[in-house]
């Protein structure tokens, strides 16, 4: 989600992609629908989910959304609230990052470092991703260029 106001569908598809089972896999629209049915007692179907998760609808119910919070285990508030969803969008955006393990394996290396030693480990992964922005970005020219090659 970027700062401009992320739509409903926005959202719950951020809470599908970033909250999983604990075995890594997302969680489905099956499974999401009936634990909204259980907690509302209303109608939750997953065609109806899939229809907010893709934008076909956008008008649920205030209870539909309370319980689409409870079981991601987000506050009410990452729908109604633009201040409070942008706060737990970026929240969202750690926790993805930390279910890749390396990513988690080093977060929890640097916890001991000293300032100085956080920055040059930030330098250091600066500079990577730059290298590796640049190795992508030779590797797409390569291959347009066998495409134009090949026409």
């Amino acid at each position: 989600m970027t700062e401009e106001r992320a739509s409903l569908a926005d959202r719950i598809d951020r809470l599908f992609q970033v909250v999983r089972r604990p075995n890594g896999e997302p969680h489905s629209h099956e499974e999401v629908a009936r634990a909204c049915r259980e907690s509302t007692g209303e109608t939750f179907s997953a065609a109806y989910l899939w229809q907010l998760r893709t934008g076909r609808r956008d008008n649920p119910t205030k209870r539909h959304l309370e319980a689409l919070a409870a079981f991601f285990q987000v506050p009410p508030a990452y729908f109604f609230d633009d201040e409070q969803g942008r706060i737990i969008a970026e929240e969202l955006e750690l926790l993805g990052a930390l279910r890749n393990s390396a990513v988690r394996d080093l977060a929890l290396r640097a916890v001991t470092l000293s300032e100085e030693g956080l920055g040059t480990v930030a330098d250091i992964v600066e500079a990577i991703g730059r290298r590796e922005a640049q190795r992508e970005s030779q590797r797409e020219s390569q291959r347009e260029s066998q495409r134009s090659k090949g026409e």
